[in-house]
């Protein structure tokens, strides 16, 4: 990846990003929670709409990849309003959400502040709301040690093994960007791909969002040997034969 830019906010903190121009719409990729824009499908995604000469924004949250700040001191509305001062100082024109995992949360909240900004979102194991379910799953000792030093580590399967480290403030500040409770009132066209070996979030949980969405152009593809990641080359190739359904003409 070549160096990244990177875009003051008005607290001092640094968001990284990596922006390169072309036609549009553009594609704003919003990664998963300790997650960062070096991962496969951001960067899969930047190599393809490099080839099609299209816009592409990839970026890291506050406390994530190379962005300042410590990633237990964010929160959801943080995430949130980081990635609409992604969308608005750094792309043009329309643009089109891919939101994996946490990112499809972002992505959702994003849309229902920005819809006139949008064309269409694409979620890959989008994971609305679920700091709530997060909280209901810990164990007793993890709740302990969130109580003493307003922070708890949670295993990681991935990648090297060190532990995710959430911080209370987000656990309490995500119940106020709750979704699935009511309608969501977007009218924007909506992909949703889950795989059903998704042992981090439940793939029924994208029947359940398809509902909640006002849309009437929202469509479910369920992958039956899919993980949470949807990073393998058969994913990668759904991905991007996905979002060319779904770009306008």
């Amino acid at each position: 990846m070549d160096q990244p830019h990177f875009l003051s906010l008005r607290d001092g903190s640094r968001l990284a990003y990596s922006h390169h121009p072309g036609s549009g719409p553009g594609i704003l990729f919003c990664a998963g929670f300790n997650s960062d824009m070096q991962g496969t499908k951001a960067v899969a995604l930047d190599a393809w709409c490099r080839e099609q000469g299209r816009q592409f924004t990839r970026f890291d949250y506050f406390g994530h990849g190379r962005s300042s700040g410590a990633v237990e001191d964010g929160c959801i509305g943080r995430w949130r309003d980081d990635t609409l001062a992604v969308l608005d100082a750094v792309t043009s024109g329309p643009q089109l959400l891919v939101g994996s995992s946490m990112g499809g949360w972002i992505m959702l909240l994003v849309a229902l502040q920005r819809p006139q900004r949008l064309c269409g979102l694409l979620g890959l194991a989008a994971a609305p709301d679920f700091t709530a379910r997060l909280e209901a799953s810990l164990s007793a000792q993890q709740r302990q040690q969130l109580a003493a030093s307003g922070y708890a580590d949670l295993p990681n399967c991935y990648d090297d093994g060190q532990p995710y480290r959430i911080g209370r403030h987000m656990l309490e500040e995500g119940a106020a960007h709750l979704l699935l409770e009511r309608e969501i009132p977007l009218q924007l066209p909506v992909r949703l791909i889950h795989g059903q070996r998704d042992e981090d979030v439940p793939w029924a949980l994208s029947l359940t969002l398809a509902e909640r969405l006002r849309s009437d152009d929202v469509e479910v593809q369920l992958v039956k040997n899919g993980d949470h990641r949807l990073s393998e080359p058969a994913d990668l190739q759904r991905l991007v034969r996905t979002l060319q359904q779904l770009l306008p003409d």
